[in-house]
């Protein structure tokens, strides 16, 4: 069906907030979930959207870094009522998960030595653990249909747990290799790429609404390097989470291993552990898992912060994070949506993704064995370079709420928030019964 025989229909602006509303408060379960409640409510209930403009807008936005289900959401919303369309479904679909993040992260440190809200949190990392895994085998199933994607994933993961090489090096490797051997991995981008025939729409504005976006992000690093300086905490919070705006392809789950051990071992403005309750805090709230990276940004300066300014100290760092996190999203689908069918056959460019992509569930795999490491063990080891667990510091209790989530999730088939909800409460239980 041509764009020009499938017109986006008129749609009341108000009727659109209401639906933006609840879909960014419904949208628990991960970037699939989230797709899915958009397809059911846009597609199939309201028919706003035909089933081949979804895809369509779905396939560009699996191409950008940063989250597809929240880029989807604002090149939808611009499809119906232009840039500020656009506008009210990103920011729709960001807020709820947001406004309980930073809620939530106020609660981690405040009352996180209480051991209500220990045993809650202790709950909370077997069963990420559990989701992370499943998660990893979802993405590997999917995406390791031929022996070069799945060599790809393998050389993926040895260089970043073997070799320590920054995950943005992985990612560019792996569409350099998708551009130079497109034969190997055409079969799975083709697919990615799809194809629309007809001319792209235009909405007024959208060219300069891209530019205020950049701007707007671009300035946001400048102030902030003048005003306070390149070693300032906020500074540093702007430039890092900048940094991973351009290079987190292939979801959350891909990026946050390099998030983890930039945030834990060189800016060390978290523990270990910290970084395991963001993600349960990211997974038990709607919106983006990527949000998980204002909990970072909320603890990078609260630490820093004196005493008695630290909570605001953290509000201000938690909104700057998501800021910046966001803050291009916006750009990438303003600046590329009027022209996207452009990018229809190019096959070269599917061959990139779909390199990419298989190079993401080796990602996944060192994220999933540097969680592991840390959750499970109480100490680590470093042999020829590479750190390794000891495995007499085995926390039994840990492991044994981990077998249970993958019980829940694996064999019960329960969702993620029953599995997140009773591991949280066998940890509750563990540490106000048993003293943890």
């Amino acid at each position: 069906m041509s764009a020009s025989s499938d017109p986006v229909p008129e749609v009341a602006f108000r009727d659109a907030l209401a639906v933006w509303l609840r879909i960014g408060l419904l949208s628990f379960g991960g970037p699939a979930g989230q797709i899915a409640l958009m397809h059911r409510m846009l597609v199939e209930e309201r028919r706003w959207i035909s089933e081949a403009r979804f895809l369509h807008s779905l396939n560009y936005c699996m191409l950008l870094p940063g989250p597809e289900a929240q880029q989807l959401a604002t090149y939808v919303g611009w499809l119906l009522h232009g840039v500020r369309g656009g506008l009210l479904a990103g920011l729709l679909f960001i807020l709820p998960g947001a406004t309980a993040i930073l809620l939530l992260s106020w609660l981690y440190v405040l009352l996180g030595d209480l051991s209500l809200v220990a045993g809650l949190f202790f709950g909370l990392k077997a069963a990420v653990l559990a989701i992370v895994l499943q998660a990893l085998i979802r993405v590997a199933r999917r995406t390791l249909g031929s022996t070069a994607r799945l060599l790809l994933a393998a050389a993926a993961f040895l260089v970043l747990f073997a070799f320590g090489v920054p995950f943005p090096f992985v990612v560019l490797g792996a569409g350099l290799l998708g551009l130079a051997a497109t034969r190997w991995f055409q079969e799975s981008g083709a697919a990615a790429v799809g194809k629309v025939e007809g001319s792209p729409v235009v909405r007024p504005g959208t060219g300069r609404a891209a530019l205020a976006c950049l701007l707007l992000w671009v300035g946001t690093l400048l102030l902030l390097a003048v005003l306070l300086g390149t070693g300032n905490v906020y500074t540093r919070i702007a430039v890092f989470f900048s940094t991973m705006a351009m290079v987190t392809f292939g979801g959350a789950y891909a990026v946050l291993a390099w998030v983890a051990q930039q945030a834990v071992e060189h800016y060390q403005w978290l523990l270990p552990g910290e970084m395991v309750d963001g993600l349960g805090l990211a997974e038990t709230t709607p919106g983006p898992l990527i949000l998980v990276t204002q909990f970072v940004g909320f603890l990078a300066a609260w630490r820093e912060a004196d005493p008695g300014m630290a909570l605001a100290a953290g509000t201000l760092g938690a909104l700057l994070t998501t800021w910046v996190t966001f803050l291009p999203c916006f750009v990438w689908i303003f600046a590329g949506a009027p022209h996207v069918e452009r990018l229809r056959g190019q096959r070269r460019l599917a061959a990139a993704l779909a390199a990419i992509t298989a190079a993401v569930v080796g990602v996944i795999a060192n994220l999933a064995l540097w969680f592991a490491t840390r959750v499970l063990f109480g100490e680590q080891r470093e042999l020829a370079g590479i750190e390794l667990p000891v495995l007499a510091s085995i926390e039994l209790p840990m492991l044994g709420l981990a077998v249970l989530a993958c019980m829940l999730l694996f064999r019960y088939r329960l969702g993620v928030l029953p599995v997140l909800g009773a591991c949280a409460l066998a940890g509750m239980l563990w540490f106000v019964v048993l003293g943890g």
